[in-house]
């Protein structure tokens, strides 16, 4: 994928260039079935414009996907402008693989010898898990949370939390999507993500853990500070 990348910024790079005017992040990323939101910059001069969104390497053969002056043909895409921020938003929802690709923010010039001005933008959408969080700072006797996310293929799959290395000490969800111990719980909301709680924090408690779903794993750290200590002074 990087080098794919390299090649085709070498194509775009070959291109004659759009008036600059336009600015976005270079890569966005996110799991299937889950949402991604590019905000689009734009000049001043711009803000009476037409600004859309459409897919494809190269900016003038795109299929266009959403206009701010259209409503968007697909309910799971929005695009909003707000000119006195400079910037018009596009977000896309309940994403699948093959949406992946390049995608351009433009506003139209309108003119016939002029390109618009635009920025492409590479989005990744992948299949497996992440989290939100990869690090949890706990107090002793107190409790942290993480929230583990999965792409929609795992939806009805028994998620799990494991203590590395420790195959057996793995807890998993069952047929309602919950888990419930005195000191660890599991809920699933069956559309992207599960939440574990881990509570009543003992010192033995610190180290790696594993958010699972099927095959896919995520690692989380867990870290346990001691309780403050009480101290009482006696007055004389």
């Amino acid at each position: 994928m990087p080098q794919l990348l390299t090649a085709v910024f070498l194509l775009l790079a070959c291109i004659p260039a759009a008036r600059s005017g336009v600015t976005t992040v270079s890569e966005l990323s996110a799991l299937e079935g889950r949402s991604i939101a590019a905000p689009c910059h734009y000049d001043p001069a711009l803000a009476a414009h037409v600004k859309y969104w459409c897919w494809g390497i190269f900016k003038d053969t795109c299929t266009m996907v959403a206009r701010t002056d259209t409503a968007p043909s697909d309910p799971r895409v929005s695009i909003v402008d707000d000119p006195a921020q400079q910037v018009f938003t596009v977000t896309m929802a309940d994403l699948t693989e093959d949406q992946a690709g390049w995608y351009h923010c433009g506003a139209e010039e309108g003119g016939i010898w002029s390109k618009d001005p635009s920025a492409a933008v590479y989005l990744s959408v992948v299949h497996g898990m992440s989290v939100v969080n990869n690090r949890l700072d706990g107090e002793e006797g107190g409790s942290v949370a993480v929230d583990c996310l999965y792409s929609k293929r795992y939806r009805d799959i028994k998620k799990s939390w494991c203590r590395s290395g420790d195959p057996g000490s793995c807890q998993f969800t069952g047929a309602e999507g919950i888990f419930d111990s005195p000191s660890v719980t599991i809920a699933d909301d069956r559309v992207g993500a599960f939440t574990v709680n881990l509570s009543k924090l003992r010192m033995a408690d610190a180290g790696w853990y594993w958010c699972g779903v099927g095959t896919q794993k995520t690692a989380v750290q867990v870290l346990v500070t001691p309780r403050p200590s009480t101290s009482m002074s006696w007055g004389q």
